[in-house]
């Protein structure tokens, strides 16, 4: 396979951050029919989580499917009035054709989600399926529930070789370790890339191949460590509440301008699991178990020995924040209940928050930017 990205060796850190955006926000998804044009099939898979190890070790394309900026005009019929956006806009790519799908695969992470591949296989062509994660994570049978559940994915796309999954490790392996240098970048020297721009780089992740990924982020890592910027006097945050539904771009640019964002749980998914997969042994229990103890915490996942509330608060010392921004997208269960729970648990600690709600098309930003200045000159100022 050709390379998706256009030629990008040659290019300036700035080139390379508007190719980002431009790829993220294009409702066309032209990557994802370059690939198609060259005769690849495409996965596409729904959030929070999915190893995108085994679609790669079939020959697939995993396209992660997190909405659009698109009108649903179709979609619309096919869900209640009170849903959160995600799952439309999502159907809504698929069905107008834009996002040229070969298999889909959903998680029932929530009550409206866990319908979602039913409602897509009813109206496209090709597979849908779900891919069940343990809920319970701390279950002594999770590890070979887990790898059951794989296997018997794999045998849908057609098959995978051991050898070839263990090799896909490998290349997400030195995946994971860039996207950590990333956001050791972010913890470290949060002027030297803002939340918007490491969101489009990661972003990125779920359009191209990892190769050809891990070669652009690579690269591009080595400009951002020279770029000349200067610290300026803002706050550090955590953002939590990006793990299903997206904030629009230009939100996170208006967080940008009050805020140094040094760490989020902002496309969770493609970076759940937290270093790297074992090699050796069995590819397939190697895989399951990085999901059940190398995992980071999510609302859409229990478990007792992680209590969520308890990695929020681990997560803000670790990276120094003075404060946290708890956002949820309208209509979402797990996040809003999340942000009650969160919210006492800072209140005891003594911790600052934000509290904000977002829709993945919304427009206008001033009101929350107006907000936010009002809360970081208090933390400032107090």
């Amino acid at each position: 396979m050709k390379e998706l990205l256009p030629d990008w060796k040659a290019t300036s850190l700035e080139e390379r951050l508007e190719l980002c955006r431009e790829l993220v926000e294009d409702t066309e998804f032209p990557t994802v029919n370059r690939w198609k044009e060259q005769g690849g099939r495409v996965l596409g898979h729904f959030q929070v989580y999915f190893p995108e190890e085994i679609a790669h070790a079939a020959g697939l394309l995993p396209v992660k499917v997190r909405g659009s900026q698109l009108e649903t005009r179709r979609a619309e019929s096919h869900f209640g009035s009170y849903l959160c956006s995600i799952l439309k806009t999502s159907l809504e790519a698929a069905l107008s054709s834009k996002l040229p799908l070969d298999f889909f695969v959903s998680h029932p992470i929530c009550d409206a989600a866990r319908n979602l591949a039913a409602i897509w296989g009813r109206n496209v062509s090709y597979p849908c399926q779900v891919l069940y994660l343990p809920q319970n994570a701390r279950s002594a049978a999770a590890p070979e529930y887990l790898r059951e559940e794989y296997l018997r994915l794999a045998q849908d796309l057609g098959g995978v070789d051991a050898a070839a999954l263990r090799e896909s490790i490998a290349v997400y392996n030195r995946g994971r370790e860039l996207l950590e240098e990333l956001y050791s970048l972010k913890r470290e020297s949060p002027w030297l890339v803002p939340v918007d721009e490491a969101y489009v780089l990661v972003a990125l992740a779920g359009l191209i191949g990892r190769p050809e990924y891990n070669r652009f982020l690579e690269s591009t890592l080595e400009l951002i460590k020279e770029r000349p910027a200067r610290k300026t006097d803002k706050v550090r945050v955590v953002w939590e509440g990006g793990f299903c539904e997206q904030p629009p771009l230009d939100m996170l640019r208006a967080v940008a301008r009050s805020c140094y964002v040094v760490d989020d749980d902002l496309l969770i998914g493609l970076r759940f699991i937290l270093g790297p997969v074992p090699l050796d042994g069995d590819p397939w229990h190697n895989l399951a178990r990085a999901y059940v103890e190398q995992s980071s915490y999510s609302p859409v996942q229990r478990d007792a020995l992680r209590p969520k509330e308890a990695m929020l608060l681990k997560r803000l010392r670790g990276c120094g924040a003075e404060a946290a921004i708890l956002a949820a997208a309208k209509m979402c269960e797990p996040g809003l209940d999340e942000q009650v729970a969160y919210s006492k648990a800072l209140d005891e600690e003594g911790v600052a928050y934000f509290v904000s709600e977002f829709e993945e098309r919304m427009t206008s930003f001033d009101q929350v930017q107006i907000q936010l200045e009002t809360f970081v000159e208090n933390l400032l100022f107090d």
